[in-house]
């Protein structure tokens, strides 16, 4: 499709390849393998001769409509799906680096990433440094000769704090290291880091792009030689963490409405976290929206809105987020989010429970935290399920 469009345009028509059937909506292949026309063909599309499609793994039309689709909304030359979001940081990992490689990654990431860096690549001999997400001197510190990946989320999961991505991107560049940014929080509809210099942009397709918590999915964009021609589709071709040709369309209808539901998210989040800063017992309000946000000028300059996530810290500690959790019931008490229904999460106890507690205190996960993913209900029915047990 044309790069003139707008992203709403691009969501809702790019990866359409109509078969013999003229079908309007995107065709379902549920296929685990491709018939050739010969043996010299066959042979032909096992060595890159000839491009089609080979077997599902790693070769589909409805995984490929999706990965044209959101390399169209990013702005990337290539994507690779996967078969969730930490497939997705998995693949861009091992297809990218080797034992010895440097990563320097912000403190401030999603549990399982910390565990993914900390526990599982450290058995590789990948080894990493985990700075803070907003001091740009300390990546720069923390650079080492082997460093070849720099890795952030931002705004970050769940304390919502901002990286500035290209000075950030910079560094990197400085370094002789790939910048990937997980975007899973603003997804294209409000940020596209490979526009403010990143090498690479790291999806969840679970949470917004899919947006009602049906199927899992991931991906990882950038550059074709980056992205194709290095390691990530090798990886993904021979390891398998693949996505599925279901999940795909799942996400891909999804994917329409993606710019209507990020606009929807946001609103409602800021009216919720404007009336979360005004509650008696809450201490304080992580959202990028809010001037109260330390990087709230970032945020303006780098995000369309402020996005979906809202944190906040009771002043009671353990006790009150638990009797907020216990006490809704609009609300999913869940550690999904982008989904349309609001979820609400307690950090130090779910998504951030198997780090340790000194990788927890130095990113601000406190027992009194609660990160909300604002959905699409009314936010007056919202703000009585959290006053509940606000109040009591």
């Amino acid at each position: 499709m044309s790069d003139d469009f707008e992203l709403e345009t691009l969501a809702l028509h790019t990866g359409i390849h109509r078969s013999q059937f003229n079908e309007h909506s995107e065709a379902l292949y549920l296929t685990s393998s491709f018939v050739f026309d010969s043996a010299a063909q066959a042979a032909a599309r096992f060595s890159g001769a000839e491009s089609g499609n080979i077997y599902s793994r790693f070769t589909n039309p409805t995984v490929t409509a999706f990965e044209e689709r959101l390399a169209a909304l990013e702005g990337a030359e290539a994507c690779v799906a996967t078969s969730s979001g930490m497939s997705a940081i998995l693949a861009c990992v091992m297809g990218l680096l080797s034992a010895g490689d440097h990563v320097i990654a912000s403190r401030s990431l999603f549990g399982a990433t910390v565990s993914l860096f900390n526990n599982i690549l450290k058995r590789f001999n990948i080894e990493t440094t985990f700075v803070s997400a907003t001091d740009v001197a300390a990546w720069e510190a923390a650079v080492k000769p082997t460093t070849k990946l720099m890795f952030i989320e931002t705004p970050s999961n769940p304390l919502t704090e901002v990286s500035d991505i290209a000075a950030l991107a910079h560094v990197a560049k400085k370094a002789g290291a790939w910048l990937a940014v997980d975007n899973c929080f603003c997804s294209p509809a409000l940020q596209r880091p490979l526009d403010l210099g990143a090498d690479l942009v790291v999806h969840s397709a679970t949470k917004y792009l899919e947006g009602q918590g049906r199927v899992l999915g991931g991906a990882v964009l950038g550059k074709r030689d980056l992205v194709m021609e290095r390691g990530i589709f090798g990886f993904l071709r021979t390891a398998g963490p693949s996505l599925s040709p279901f999940n795909a369309w799942v996400i891909l209808k999804g994917m329409e409405t993606l710019k209507l539901r990020m606009d929807a998210h946001s609103a409602n989040a800021m009216q919720i976290a404007r009336w979360l800063e005004a509650q008696p017992g809450v201490a304080r309000v992580h959202y990028p929206g809010l001037p109260s946000h330390p990087q709230y000028e970032l945020a303006r300059r780098q995000q369309k809105t402020g996005g979906g996530i809202v944190s906040f810290e009771l002043r009671n500690g353990r006790e009150a987020a638990w009797r907020v959790v216990d006490s809704v019931r609009l609300i999913s008490i869940t550690a999904n989010l982008g989904d349309a229904k609001s979820t609400l999460t307690h950090p130090a106890t779910t998504t951030h429970a198997r780090i340790s507690q000194e990788s927890r205190d130095a990113a601000g996960i406190t027992e009194g935290l609660l990160r909300i993913a604002v959905g699409l209900e009314a936010v007056k029915d919202i703000q009585a399920d959290l006053a509940r047990g606000l109040n009591a």
